[in-house]
């Protein structure tokens, strides 16, 4: 996915210049989170939103004048209430802005390392002083940023991390009627959703639209897609020969998530087989079954909202 950083590397590389402009800090009801960029071209283009369109116009002036001067700054808007409401708050806040003109103050090599990164889903820190302006790159040290993927002041009050996770991805074995209400929902909701089932008449275009579908087996799909720490794996089948390949290929890596459909004997049996397959109770316990939260579904959508409500508990807290 081409994001923010992307597009300014680009614009910077076509000799366009570039500069990026990142929420550092919010108060109040503000439109976008901290961490949430604007790049802005030499020539005023703009790709991304730092307040959902009340303060962009300001920004752009500032970043044009900051590629100029080749030196970063920070900004303070107010957001009125009704500009608020315009796009969807019910009250104003106000927002700070840093905006880095890349190559005299974010280097272009250390904006091409961060965007390397990204295109190999590894999770990346970008670390400024927003006073002395020394900034780094980091891949660890920020473990409890990465997992609530929270960007923002260290204690300092100088020294803000912004995070940079891999998308979150959903990748789902069985195209049945659970993932017809899952899959939209886990789209609405952050997540890149992969269906995989070999039957085409069951993963089919017309029953999963816009959805990445593949048809090989399991343990060969997933193999493709490649599992990390941003992945959340769903068993939907209760067909041992489908769901029991992927188990062992998610078991075997660092996905955050993974859930069973079945009931409590069902789930027994599945133990039991990983069990046969080497993995020990410690392993095992990391397979949500029966998947979902307690919450009394019944229907195919109820089931899904169980899933995902489990699968966001996991992320932000923990298995």
């Amino acid at each position: 996915m081409k994001g923010i950083p992307e597009t300014a590397l680009d614009w910077h590389r076509a000799g366009k210049g570039a500069a990026l402009a990142t929420v550092i800090e919010t108060w109040g009801s503000a439109p976008r989170r901290i961490g949430a960029q604007l790049a802005i071209s030499g020539a005023g283009e703009m790709e991304g939103s730092v307040s959902g369109g009340c303060v962009e116009g300001a920004v752009v002036i500032e970043a044009l004048d900051a590629l100029e001067e080749g030196k970063p700054r920070v900004l303070e808007y107010g957001v009125s209430d009704g500009d608020a409401f315009a796009v969807g708050l019910a009250c104003g806040g106000t927002i700070r802005v840093l905006v880095e003109p890349v190559g005299p103050a974010l280097p272009e090599d250390m904006l091409a390392d961060l965007v390397a990164a990204r295109a190999a889903r590894r999770p990346m820190a970008y670390v400024v002083d927003v006073k002395s302006g020394a900034r780094r790159l980091d891949a660890t040290g920020h473990e409890s940023r990465f997992r609530m993927d929270r960007s923002g002041f260290e204690a300092d009050g100088t020294t803000f991390v912004a995070i940079h996770n891999p998308p979150l991805r959903l990748i789902v074995i069985g195209a049945v009627h659970i993932a017809q209400h899952l899959v939209p929902m886990a789209r609405d909701t952050g997540f890149d959703p992969v269906v995989i089932d070999p039957r085409e008449s069951f993963a089919a275009p017309a029953r999963f639209p816009g959805t990445r579908l593949l048809h090989d087996w399991p343990d060969e799909a997933v193999s493709t897609l490649g599992l990390d720490a941003r992945t959340a794996l769903c068993l939907l089948t209760h067909d041992p020969k489908l769901d029991d390949p992927a188990l062992i290929a998610a078991l075997s890596a660092e996905v955050f998530y993974i859930g069973a459909l079945g009931s409590t004997r069902t789930h027994g049996k599945r133990l039991e087989r990983m069990a046969e397959a080497g993995f020990t109770p410690a392993h095992c316990a990391r397979i949500h079954g029966p998947i979902g939260l307690d919450i009394g579904a019944a229907s195919p959508a109820e089931i899904a909202v169980s899933v995902l409500a489990e699968m966001i508990r996991v992320l932000r807290h923990g298995a």
